[in-house]
């Protein structure tokens, strides 16, 4: 489309990025696009940042709410909690700057299952939406949005919010028109009906963004790439991690329990992830498919491998490098990749019909399977629990992957009692380090507890989980799942107190 903006309607309303930000108020809650730092809006937030720096300097008050999609870039989240102008944030954040707000107390943060931020800004419970700010790559003829590089709450926020602003943005390539896959047949109880998906490449929706044209009160012209962070290239940890899973699907493979094309991958974002997608391309497995929330640069591939046949997401999160291989042939990749809403791309009807192997990474595991991805030493937020619950509890497999260690060694990821707990152990059915492989599959947990210390755990660390775990026997309340409640944290007070969890 040579005119980005071929509807008349639109056209008439383009304005500046401060002109468009003018029309936000103190204490509006706004709905951004953007999803791990794809397709969020960077003229806008930029220019409100400036202008609740400008209202902070003559002593008056300025700061609103924010919705998005998950993590957005540092001309968002960034920019906006360096001038203080965020009262909450939500369902996601790995903002550094907003982390250490929240982390301060300065900053409330609603950290939600990716999955549930729709369906409960339709039920009402997070109050009204006043704006709405979203990124697109085109407007048509018809007055229909063509989506940007991520979907996530899009459609939700452009039916739920009173106003709209769009920002237009050039950078994004054209041929992203007919990738993705809006579904608007979701309804609220007692009226949802089945989400027709019953393969990972399943068409179910149209390829682009409704809009009430009355609703929008500016269009923002912009020019600005993506947030395409790097990769740091795998170590040796990570390929160790990725051998053991790549072990474990092959024996799945073996024992009947797998198809030889696997079930639908989903991945959580990292460098170990990107490890294990590409330790799949030396595999033996074919014909493979994606249900997942991000296409990262291991994805991408296995695409041009072709060992997997399609990707179904809810956004891209490349490194420039790889970002710059999808724009030089995103007419080929349009074909084997759909973006979807985060409500159908996490959906847990859809993960558990379709049996996806989840992997998702976490930040600390106890002995008996379960899982902390949120909070360092049990109450610092890291980032967001994301959509590791959305997989996990409906996966066909829940696999979660770490290394052993952390700082250099002084924290064990395995420790006696996690310091908080997003993934119950009846959620966790296979945990992988660098040291090895535990499938905790129809274990109780004394058996769970015997064969995460043995084979997950780090050899400096091993004997004294072992130890507590011996004491623990002998010494709990109870026997099923036996702890000692007066030491269960005192390795992270322990680290808290010295910087080091060792003894």
């Amino acid at each position: 489309m040579s005119d980005p903006i071929a509807h008349p309607h639109f056209r008439g309303l383009v304005m500046s990025a401060q002109e468009a930000a003018a029309k936000i108020s103190h204490g509006m809650t706004i709905g951004m696009s953007g999803f791990t730092g794809s397709g969020y809006p960077k003229a806008v937030p930029v220019a409100l940042a400036e202008r609740i720096e400008a209202e902070h300097a003559a002593g008056r008050p300025m700061r609103v709410k924010v919705w998005t999609g998950a993590s957005t870039g540092p001309e968002l989240d960034g920019a906006l909690a360096r001038a203080n102008g965020i009262e909450l944030r939500l369902p996601y954040n790995s903002d550094p700057i907003a982390r250490e707000r929240i982390n301060k107390g300065e900053m409330d943060y609603l950290d939600m299952h990716l999955s549930l931020v729709a369906p409960m800004a339709w039920q009402g419970f997070l109050g009204d939406l006043d704006v709405a700010v979203i990124e697109v790559t085109a407007i048509r003829p018809d007055g229909t949005l063509v989506p940007s590089s991520s979907v996530g709450n899009n459609k939700t926020w452009l039916d739920r919010a009173k106003r709209i602003i769009l920002e237009v943005n050039r950078w994004q390539n054209p041929a992203l028109e007919g990738m993705h896959d809006i579904y608007y047949g979701t309804a609220l109880p007692p009226h949802r009906v089945p989400i027709p998906i019953v393969k990972a490449d399943d068409r179910i929706g149209q390829p682009t963004l409704i809009c009430d044209p009355e609703k929008v009160v500016a269009v923002v012209v912009t020019d600005s790439p993506d947030r395409n962070a790097p990769f740091t290239p795998p170590d040796a940890c990570a390929h160790a991690i990725a051998g053991h899973l790549l072990d474990f699907l092959a024996h799945e493979v073996k024992k009947g329990r797998l198809p030889e094309n696997l079930l639908p991958l989903q991945s959580g974002v990292g460098n170990i992830a990107n490890a294990v997608l590409r330790g799949l391309v030396d595999g033996p497995f074919h014909d493979m498919t994606a249900y997942t929330e991000v296409i990262q640069d291991g994805m991408l591939d296995l695409l041009d491998s072709g060992r997997l046949r399609m990707a179904s997401a809810t956004a891209f999160s490349l490194s420039p490098e790889a970002a710059a291989r999808v724009n030089k042939d995103m007419h080929r990749y349009r074909d084997r990749m759909i973006l979807r809403p985060q409500e159908i791309s996490n959906h847990p009807e859809v993960v558990r019909r379709l049996g996806c192997i989840a992997m998702n990474g976490l930040i600390e595991a106890d002995i008996y399977g379960n899982v902390n991805s949120t909070c360092i030493m049990g109450s610092r937020i890291q980032n967001g629990i994301g959509g590791s619950g959305d997989f996990a509890r409906n996966a066909y497999i829940s696999i979660f992957v770490t290394p052993s260690t952390a700082k250099g060694g002084k924290i064990s990821a395995i420790v006696p009692q996690a310091s908080h707990v997003d993934h119950i152990m009846q959620d966790v059915a296979v945990i992988v380090t660098e040291q090895g492989l535990a499938d905790l599959r129809g274990l109780s947990p004394k058996k769970r507890a015997e064969l995460v210390i043995g084979n997950c755990s780090h050899p400096e660390y091993r004997d004294a989980l072992r130890d507590y775990y011996n004491r623990a026997l002998k010494g709990a309340y109870g026997l099923h799942a036996p702890s000692l409640p007066a030491e269960a944290l005192s390795w992270h007070q322990r680290f808290i107190e010295t910087g080091s969890m060792k003894m």
